[in-house]
């Protein structure tokens, strides 16, 4: 039986890492859902997938892990994000996208929503009791936006201001509203590694040397940074001279920093990749204990900078990566490992993900 009470030693240069059994525990993976992932933020899609009155877009919230089906309505009111079960008995409503609609039907037994998911009518029920109720609406939860990309949450445990606002505010001086989603440039990787594996790997430079000449031969690795921030946190690229660079305006707190690319993570799974050329956001998607789908989503604002600099050969990196976690992976599982050790300067964004595991698993 797995421990799923512990916690990480704030000060890094004395704490471990996670316990390596955490990596293959089915009780530990399930525990996860429910304490980790309902209450954090989930990208679902971008603002030009609903721009026409009346889209109802229906998605299914971690697919394969949460499966938790939803719909984002555009509504005179803007968009809502609403559950995709009918409150009478249980059938999915929506199956595809539509547009152009005036309100939401079952096709089960007939049963009416607006928009919004308020209840309208129900065919048969003209004798039952204390009928409609609240409980009789579709359910709404929140719904917030970050440029064009749109994300929600069950019952967040944080603020989107607090930790997406922060990093728009951040970088404001980017042309958010000009990214195009190109899904020929995208694609969906299966890895044969717990999902928190390849979170840990994300979360720190310290293995580009090793594991990724290519990248390494773009970034200038001594000057590499890291800022935490509470529910989320930022590796700088910075690159070396005649690699494509953002341009950063004088007043910035990053002006004569020669960046190549800002590495953001929001806790538990999401990673904003931001280019000179656009933005890679990655979903890492739990399936199993040992296996992970990583989802890579191209939005591109300048084409003229695509796949250079440390953008380029995003496809050779995931492969790298793929191979060192799967590695781990089977390395954790040793019945001769227990725990590790952090470096305490380059290991800091792992040290924070996971004093943060431990932190919602023991709340």
């Amino acid at each position: 039986m797995i421990n799923h009470n512990f916690s990480i030693d704030e000060d890094i240069t004395q704490a471990t890492t996670l316990p390596g059994a955490l990596y293959s525990s089915p009780s530990f993976f399930e525990k996860t859902k429910d304490a980790i992932f309902t209450k954090c933020w989930h990208f679902v899609t971008d603002t030009d997938e609903v721009r026409v009155d009346g889209t109802i877009f229906p998605f299914v919230m971690s697919q394969g892990f949460l499966n938790e089906p939803l719909m984002i309505t555009r509504t005179d009111e803007g968009l809502k994000c609403i559950s995709n079960v009918c409150t009478h008995r249980g059938n999915i409503l929506v199956a595809t996208k539509q547009q152009n609609c005036k309100g939401i039907t079952c096709c089960y037994h007939g049963k009416r929503f607006d928009l919004d998911g308020c209840f309208k009518s129900m065919p048969g029920f003209e004798e039952a009791k204390n009928f409609p109720t609240e409980a009789d609406n579709l359910p709404q939860i929140s719904l917030k936006e970050f440029g064009k990309l749109l994300f929600t949450s069950i019952k967040p445990a944080f603020s989107f201001e607090k930790s997406f606002g922060r990093i728009l505010n951040r970088l404001d001086f980017l042309p958010h509203q000009n990214l195009k989603h190109y899904p020929e440039l995208s694609r969906d990787y299966l890895v044969k590694a717990n999902w928190m594996l390849y979170c840990e790997n994300y979360l720190e430079g310290f293995h580009i040397p090793f594991v990724h000449p290519g990248l390494n031969a773009t970034i200038d690795f001594g000057n590499y940074e890291y800022e935490i921030d509470k529910y989320f946190n930022l590796q700088i690229g910075i690159v070396k001279d005649g690699e494509e660079t953002f341009e950063i305006p004088e007043k910035h707190q990053d002006f004569g920093k020669k960046v190549g690319a800002y590495y953001y993570w929001i806790f538990p799974n999401i990673m904003l990749n931001f280019y000179p050329w656009g933005l890679s956001i990655n979903i890492v998607n739990p399936l199993e204990k040992e296996l992970t789908k990583v989802k890579f989503l191209t939005y591109v604002w300048d084409e003229s900078k695509f796949d250079k600099g440390a953008g380029s050969g995003l496809d050779k990196v995931e492969r790298e990566d793929e191979e060192i976690v799967e590695r781990v992976q089977l390395g954790v599982k040793s019945r001769l490992y227990k725990k590790g050790r952090y470096s305490p300067t380059m290991e800091k964004g792992t040290h924070h993900f996971h004093r943060l595991i431990a932190d919602f698993l023991t709340e």
